[in-house]
């Protein structure tokens, strides 16, 4: 049964339930982007990235890979493992695309021949710095330990997520990984949400962008965006 509101943020609330290891998020039709600077309300948003978020941590689930997802209650509502959250970020990229592009100067979407794995400091107020291994054990927000789980997880994460886009005709070009230790065991386990809010997703035939940069950019249609990556997602076979 949901509880009490525990934390609100700009694109969902999380309540507390009867079971103390186990949260609801709620996902809000708010759309966010250059660190809250700019902001929307899209009709539908929320259930869209519930939807797609849901199917995503899901399928990693059934892969082997925890994540706090349990099951989704309703069009806006999952059932979550409760967690400590870590405030560091992996992001796993296949092309250098927007900041990244842009900080090394390449044209945006250069692919390399390798896969870009960067940390973040999850952290609004400095902007979600990059940081390096060393510099996250300094500020005591992980272990080295726990810092090479995170990674290796990320890394396969990012992997089969390629591949199921890949069945979708998407491609991904870049997918962020956040992190917590769950109340129950303590185990590290992928959280908050997969989507369009946090993967930069593009068509393979047409390049066409189907994830938050529609807003960023100003690009408009970012409603039937996302929800073609959903009807796209729940139409394959796995």
């Amino acid at each position: 049964m949901k509880k009490e509101l525990i934390f609100e943020g700009n694109e969902k609330r999380v309540y507390a339930t009867d079971n103390p290891h186990q949260v609801v998020f709620h996902y809000n039709d708010v759309i966010v982007a250059f660190n809250n600077v700019k902001r929307a309300r899209l009709r539908g948003k929320g259930v869209l990235t519930n939807k797609i978020s849901a199917f995503l941590l899901g399928y990693l689930n059934r892969c082997g890979i925890p994540t706090h997802f349990v099951t989704r209650q309703d069009d806006r509502e999952q059932l979550c493992r409760k967690i400590d959250i870590i405030p560091l970020e992996v992001v796993v990229h296949n092309r250098m695309a927007g900041t990244l592009a842009a900080k090394l100067g390449v044209e945006d979407g250069f692919k390399p021949g390798n896969i870009i794995t960067d940390l973040c400091y999850n952290n609004d107020e400095l902007g979600d710095p990059l940081v390096n291994s060393d510099q996250a054990v300094a500020l005591n927000l992980a272990t080295y330990e726990e810092l090479e789980q995170m990674f290796s997880m990320a890394k396969k994460a990012g992997r089969l997520l390629t591949s199921l886009f890949h069945k979708a005709g998407i491609e991904l070009v870049d997918v962020k990984f956040e992190f917590g230790r769950a109340s129950d065991t303590g185990e590290i386990i992928i959280s908050d949400e997969i989507s369009p809010d946090t993967c930069r997703l593009w068509d393979e035939e047409t390049g066409e962008r189907m994830d938050r940069d529609r807003f960023r950019l100003d690009l408009g249609d970012v409603i039937p965006a996302y929800a073609d990556v959903l009807e796209r997602l729940e139409k394959l076979d796995i």
